[in-house]
């Protein structure tokens, strides 16, 4: 049995018919998973992602000009805060879904999501993830950096930038009229051969007109499936890699701080991209 799949491109009656639309119903016809229309931005929408990623950007550059060993995951919270309020926009994890503070705090075992609090203080040798979104004139943006703390173990650093390093093999992935798959099958194929786990509770998304938005961008899988990736489309590739196995739990203290299940540690990288004819701009680092 043939499993059919809900034709998602559609050309408008009295539309151009464009070479976008040529090359995407090919896949479509192919029995393909295609984008709809509304997740092809127009020039103004990227613009105004791009103005958003701008100041993402300038929050996390400046935590990396203040973060160090005792400072508590709070005072993040607040330079966050701070610094986005400032520029005239709004920090999007603030109040979302229920999420009370301005970006998550994810340290050494806690894979994400982690909330900040005055009682966790950084201290030497700590792995931290900082992962700030933000909102300008409604239009959002999406990264997140690992930082050390002081100096730390051989095994913990060499998580960190295999970590890095699965962001950019995901990256280099993702070429136009290829698939969401092909970017978790490199991801996962680098994480492998270096001896670590790729989360797979989690996964990337579609960004820009809402927080979170098709398609998701899972970090392992198969070439050739998931969702067509053609220009205009922004989304986030953010793998979290593991030291040991790849499964994780949320916090029942919480319901929000996802932590690996054998409290090994994990590292994360994120950027927001556009895919455009020649391959991926990054939005936000």
């Amino acid at each position: 049995m043939v499993r059919k799949i809900k034709p998602n491109w559609i050309v408008p009656a009295g539309a151009e018919f464009t070479e976008m639309d040529k090359k995407i119903l090919y896949y479509q016809n192919k029995g393909c998973l295609v984008p709809s229309r509304k997740l092809i931005k127009t020039p103004e929408q990227i613009e105004g992602i791009r103005r958003s990623g701008v100041i993402n950007t300038g929050v996390l550059d400046l935590v990396a000009s203040e973060i160090k060993a005792g400072m508590s995951t709070l005072d993040i919270d607040r330079l966050v805060y701070d610094y986005t309020v400032g520029h005239g926009a709004i920090p999007a994890p603030l109040n979302y879904e229920g999420f009370p503070k301005s970006c998550c705090t994810s340290v050494n075992e806690v894979v994400c999501h982690g909330i900040p609090n005055e009682f966790e203080i950084l201290e030497e040798g700590d792995i931290v993830n900082v992962d700030v979104s933000t909102i300008l004139d409604g239009y959002y943006s999406d990264a997140s950096r690992m930082f050390v703390i002081g100096r730390t173990t051989p095994e913990k650093q060499k998580l960190v930038d295999v970590a890095r390093e699965c962001l950019e093999v995901g990256m280099n992935a993702a070429r136009p009229y290829c698939f969401v798959g092909d970017i978790g099958n490199a991801i996962a194929n680098h994480a492998h051969k270096n001896g670590f786990t790729v989360v797979r509770d989690l996964c990337g998304h579609g960004v820009g007109l809402e927080f979170h938005e098709e398609p998701d961008v899972e970090h392992y899988g198969r070439k050739g499936t998931g969702m067509l990736l053609v220009p205009g489309m922004v989304f986030t590739i953010e793998p979290m890699i593991n030291m040991g196995d790849w499964r994780v739990f949320v916090d029942e203290d919480d319901d929000w701080t996802v932590v690996t299940e054998d409290e090994l540690p994990s590292a994360q990288w994120e950027h927001t991209f556009l895919m455009t004819d020649a391959g991926l701009e990054i939005l936000t680092y």
